[in-house]
Formats: structure tokens, C-alpha cells, sequence
């Protein structure tokens, strides 16, 4: 079905993650190629509410294989959620990747490693960085 590379979208369960992967989404429609979404945690955490639940993640697919989208999901505990998705974008030879970005405090910044800049910076491919609707 593929046309063009995969795009390859950060997804969180949330309401940056829902941007990300709508848009994503689109464009993957767009240019008939195949979407990979990654949504991941870290092994250390016990509780992430942005990695989603399974029964979610079976929607999600269910979802966008039946909008006709070629899709793959990714839905690990990795040590390193933003090196998941740059070696899914390499492993699938991503002509984009897709991440939800969060407005942060300076402080914020100073303190957390942001894993969308991360992408941002490390991906070998372009990366295009959305976020929701106000």
C-alpha cells in the first residue's frame, strides 16, 4: 500500500499524544504511507499515564487500519523513550516523524530532559513537532 516511507508518530496518551497521531494520521493518508506509532515508557516507571493501556492501543489500530491506513504500533517498556522512536524512524526508514510538543517552564527545561527535543535534534530525518488545539 506504501507509496512513500513510514511516518513514524511519539505517542502519548494524552491530548498532545491525540494531536501528534491525528496529524500523523493525515499526512500518512495523504502520502498512502505507512504510519508506525510508538508509545512507550520507561522500565524504571510504575506508572506512566502516558503510555496507554492495551485495550487502548487495540482501539487505536482497530481504529486507523480501518480508516485504510497501513499502521504499526509500537507499545514497549524501553530505557529510553525517545531513542525508541528515533530507532523506529531508522528501523523503518521514516521519510517524517510526528511528535506532540508541551509548553514548558524554563525551569522545567533546565531540570527535564525533553524527549520531543530530543527527537527533535537526534532524528536522521525531518521531524515536524504539533501541538493541540488551545
Amino acid at each position: 500500500m506504501s507509496n512513500t516511507g513510514s511516518i513514524v508518530v511519539a505517542y502519548s496518551a494524552d491530548r498532545y499524544g491525540a494531536a501528534a497521531l491525528e496529524h500523523a494520521a493525515g499526512l500518512a493518508r495523504k502520502d498512502r504511507a505507512r504510519l508506525v506509532v510508538v508509545n512507550a515508557t520507561l522500565g524504571s516507571s510504575l506508572v506512566d499515564s502516558r503510555f496507554a493501556h492495551d485495550a487502548d492501543i487495540a482501539a487505536l489500530q482497530e481504529r486507523l487500519t480501518g480508516e485504510g491506513l497501513d499502521v504499526v504500533v509500537r507499545h514497549d517498556v524501553v530505557s529510553d523513550v525517545a531513542d525508541a522512536v528515533i530507532a523506529a524512524a531508522d528501523e523503518e526508514q521514516a521519510s517524517l516523524v510526528v511528535v506532540g510538543i508541551r509548553h514548558r517552564t524554563p525551569v522545567g527545561k533546565l531540570l527535564l530532559g525533553s524527549v520531543a527535543q530530543r527527537i527533535i535534534l537526534e532524528a536522521h530525518c525531518p521531524v515536524l513537532a504539533v501541538k493541540p488545539p488551545s
